[in-house]
């Protein structure tokens, strides 16, 4: 990565990125860790509620989205130097679709493969008009949200993504800072009135999520149309948890704050992909496969977060990127990147 896109980088998407690989972490540690139901009237219990109320299908929905953005901005900016962008960006998701192959081993709703899938079909959607992406984009969401089909709302988040690079939309934030804070604060009211009535639907005892429907079992029928409320929902909380994270980082405070959160979405394949092993070796060494409570497991992912955060940022004060970006992006450009950060010389 040269120093032209080094200064290239949006900050904001890193942040976001970030941001929601906590997320993604909080309910990827359950089926990796194979964490049993939580017993009735426990903290585990609250949290599940909790869990699947403000986690289920938002995070992986704000990653899907950001990878649309990084869709459109790749190839943008390597027809812009004179390359084949649409070639490199064909190069770019095999190697993400071979990364997603070796991870599904160890964590089977892993979402590399899916998202170098999506990148495939949705490739043609480059040369087409941004207003018409973000129409069809919009009517897919809706549809996939309404039926409830969760393993093809990456699609259209995608197809959004690629909209919002066409339409510049986070090159001009420091412009729309305005418009950025009304439209955020209005889907912020409207998801948590939603958020309202998704919780008033919850179950009223522990349950499986997305256990077999159509059982005449009360909390499995419950615990459906909660998890069923969260899909419908999904686009207008995510959409809104990334507006207040975005108005907030208009603060130069809060950025400074959150920078770890800046390193760790920076290496977010690094992170994504170590999070898995993280999780796995905390639950060989320790034994916490299947024995692990729910709530506990909110412990061991805020210190993976934690360790990552930390490892991200003295990882950039020597490496220009992280390990598993470097290798993604010499096999998509078949040519060995600098990696070391070169340091300046201090004359006498």
């Amino acid at each position: 990565m040269n120093r032209l896109e080094l200064r290239d980088r949006i900050d904001e998407l890193d942040y976001l990125r970030g941001f929601a690989l906590l997320g993604i972490l909080l309910l990827n540690v359950i089926s990796l860790l194979k964490i049993p139901v939580p017993q009735p009237d426990s903290m585990g219990e609250t949290y599940q509620r909790m869990l699947y109320l403000f986690g289920e299908a938002r995070f992986f929905s704000i990653f899907s989205f950001l990878f649309g953005i990084g869709f459109y901005m790749f190839i943008s900016r390597a027809n812009d130097k004179g390359h084949n962008g649409m070639l490199l960006f064909l190069r770019r998701i095999l190697v993400m679709f071979v990364f997603g192959i070796i991870h599904s081993y160890f964590h089977p709703g892993e979402a590399l493969a899916i998202y170098a899938v999506c990148g495939l079909l949705l490739l043609p959607m480059f040369k087409v008009k941004r207003p018409i992406n973000l129409i069809i984009g919009i009517i897919l969401m809706v549809l996939f949200s309404y039926t409830g089909s969760k393993v093809l709302l990456p699609l259209p988040f995608i197809l959004l993504g690629i909209a919002a690079g066409q339409y510049g939309v986070f090159e001009q934030l420091a412009k729309r800072r305005k418009v950025l804070i009304i439209v955020t604060l209005i889907m912020a009211s409207v998801a948590a009135a939603s958020l309202v009535y998704q919780y008033q639907q919850a179950p009223t005892a522990p349950f499986q999520p997305y256990a077999v429907a159509g059982t005449g079992d009360p909390i499995i029928e419950q615990a459906n149309l909660y998890m069923k409320i969260g899909i419908w929902n999904s686009a207008i909380v995510s959409f809104a948890y990334a507006g207040i994270l975005l108005m907030l980082l208009q603060a130069r405070w809060f950025r400074k704050l959150l920078f770890p959160m800046k390193a760790l979405g920076r290496l977010a394949l690094t992170n994504y992909i170590g999070q898995t092993v993280l999780v796995l070796v905390a639950g060989h060494w320790l034994n916490l496969i299947g024995s692990i409570g729910l709530f506990e497991s909110l412990v061991l992912c805020v210190g993976i977060y934690i360790f990552q955060m930390l490892f991200s940022v003295i990882w950039l004060e020597y490496f220009v990127m992280g390990p598993l970006e470097w290798i993604w992006r010499a096999a998509t450009y078949l040519q060995w990147p600098p990696l070391r950060r070169q340091k300046r010389m201090m004359n006498g």
